[in-house]
């Protein structure tokens, strides 16, 4: 089998050294992390449009840019600087598909609660990461996180912050951590507080339709389990990066190429 997991890296790796380009993240609301130089600007900015990454493509786009725009210069001292009455009314005429304006005023305020305890997302979350977790991925940690914003956004409901405890994949959460802890000429990692091995993959409808189709696995809900057994089958290609090859994989169903695998021997058979 370790034959065919290296015809895979081998064929994943062309792939990579192709399509791993700046050139090829538009349409993607990674793009507007690049806006920013400072490392909690860009950690909000990377929240909110990963957050908001669900639905048509041209959609997310228009409505991160939207959100962005009312942020100014600094998205983090404009979080800063507001109350959460004055993010509920500036954001009041906003939707996306089932967002609502207040869904998303009750998430920039609990970025706000977030970055005065603990001074940036990133401590925030290493807050919550924990050795005693026994565990090789972030899952835990996020987990953690994700209870925390919701706590302080005090929503009964609220479109940008599943519950982790549902099953869900938590797939938005993990493409920011991808952003955040990533580096190379895509992802801008600001992070240190995290290893790209312990990274999950962030399962959407294009991944999770290959995976299935290449046998990573065999669930038809691309939950939390199917998440993680994608994962596994990732970490057999490459243990330090599992995650390495999510946004090479994903550009053929967003830009509506053909498959880069037209059947599974050329997987690894």
């Amino acid at each position: 089998m370790q034959g065919s997991y290296e015809k895979l890296r081998d064929k994943l790796e062309g792939l990579y050294s192709i399509y791993n380009r700046r050139t090829f993240v538009h349409p993607d609301p990674l793009e507007f992390v690049y806006n920013y130089e400072n490392s909690v600007d860009r950690e909000v900015a990377g929240l909110v449009a990963a957050c908001l990454a669900y639905g048509r493509v041209s959609q997310i786009l228009k409505s991160v840019s939207t959100v962005l725009e009312h942020m100014g210069l600094s998205p983090a001292s404009f979080v800063l600087s507001s109350a959460r009455e004055t993010m509920e009314d500036l954001y009041s005429g906003f939707r996306h598909r089932f967002t609502t304006g207040r869904e998303l005023a009750g998430l920039l305020y609990a970025i706000k609660r977030v970055i005065k305890e603990y001074g940036s997302i990133e401590e925030c979350f290493a807050s919550h990461l924990d050795s005693s977790d026994n565990t090789d991925t972030t899952i835990p940690a996020l987990s953690g996180f994700v209870e925390e914003l919701r706590c302080y956004a005090a929503q009964a409901k609220n479109s940008l912050l599943p519950d982790p405890k549902k099953g869900s994949a938590l797939k938005r959460f993990n493409m920011f951590l991808r952003w955040m802890v990533r580096r190379d000429d895509v992802d801008p990692g600001p992070w240190t507080c995290v290893e790209p091995s312990m990274l999950v993959i962030p399962l959407d409808v294009h991944m999770h339709k290959l995976s299935m189709s290449l046998g990573m696995t065999k669930r038809r809900q691309a939950d939390m389990k199917a998440c993680l057994e994608v994962t596994h089958f990732f970490r057999q290609v490459e243990p330090n990066d599992p995650v390495k090859y999510d946004f090479v994989l994903t550009r053929f169903g967003i830009l509506g190429m053909g498959s880069p695998f037209m059947e599974k021997s050329m997987a690894w058979s």
